[in-house]
This record gives structure tokens, sequence and C-alpha cells, in this order.
């Protein structure tokens, strides 16, 4: 379950279903992972093979470890932290 966001841009995609920044593709489909995020419980949940829509799970390295991302179209992605059953952007 998504608890918390790093930036205003991912909250108005969760709460008010729109962006000034993104195009609308692309925004639907951040919409479409936050959805699958919150969802689920563990990361184990977003590591399924072949679930659509395809969320490139990966872990970060360098500055960013302990950090893991899911791409929305290349170059844009969600980036989050995943401490405690609990998903923090």
């Amino acid at each position: 379950m998504i608890q918390s966001f790093g930036n205003k841009l991912a909250q108005d995609i969760w709460e008010q279903d729109k962006s000034k920044t993104l195009p609308r593709e692309l925004w639907l489909r951040a919409k479409a992972l936050l959805t699958i995020i919150h969802s689920t419980s563990t990361i184990e949940d977003l590591k399924i093979k072949g679930q659509p829509p395809s969320i490139r799970l990966h872990k970060l390295k360098g500055s960013r470890k302990g950090q893991w991302s899911v791409t929305i179209k290349l170059p844009w992605c969600i980036t989050f932290e995943f401490k405690n059953g609990e998903f923090l952007k």
C-alpha cells in the first residue's frame, strides 16, 4: 500500500487523475502502475513475470541504493522505497 508521496506530480496523478507535466498517455500508465503498487503488499508481488502491464521493476544502485523503480515509458519512471510492508514514494 502506498503510504506517502515524495513529489506533487505523483500525488496529483494518484489523487486527482491528472497531470500538468506528463502527457495524458503517460499519466494514464503512471496511474495504472501506482494502482498495481498500491494493491500489493510485498516486492515479490511486483516481480511476477509477464504481469500486464510490464512494470520493469528493478533495484536502484549508488546513492539511490534501497530504492526501487518501475518504468512508465523511458525516460519516465516511478521510484519508491519499500519498508515494513509499505511503499513510500
